[in-house]
């Protein structure tokens, strides 16, 4: 019975622990791709986290951002939409946000994150300003 109670006074609440990324450190930092699928990523390009259920960040080009709803250790970037500057790296901007798009999985291990699928692409961050 107290159990049931505590439960209910936790909704009441709206006690919820966050399950995203964001949750598990994901948050706490400015993430900056150092490499992906194993080259060493040429261009600028960050990741950020800045509330629950939200990413954003910068590629070459533009600023985006979207959603990042799933369960940590799951990653899915839904809805991104990019501003249109054009660049002399838009081709690595496009890289970047296709292979962004692609990734199923997450782990952050201290400053380092890993973005992951089953396919075998892997996009490696490191935590920076």
């Amino acid at each position: 019975m107290r159990l049931v109670l505590a439960v209910m006074a936790l909704s009441v609440l709206g006690y919820c622990k966050d399950e995203t990324v964001t949750g598990y450190g994901g948050a706490e930092a400015v993430w900056h791709l150092e490499s992906l699928d194993g080259a060493a990523f040429p261009a600028r390009a960050t990741l950020m986290f800045p509330a629950e259920g939200e990413l954003a960040g910068e590629g070459p080009c533009n600023r985006y951002s979207g959603r990042q709803t799933v369960p940590y250790p799951w990653f899915a970037a839904q809805d991104v939409t990019a501003t249109k500057r054009a660049c002399p790296e838009l081709a690595e901007e496009a890289l970047y946000l296709t292979a962004l798009a692609e990734m199923t999985l997450v782990e952050v291990l201290g400053d380092v994150m890993i973005l992951s699928n089953d396919a075998g692409r892997e996009m490696v961050f490191r935590a920076g300003e």
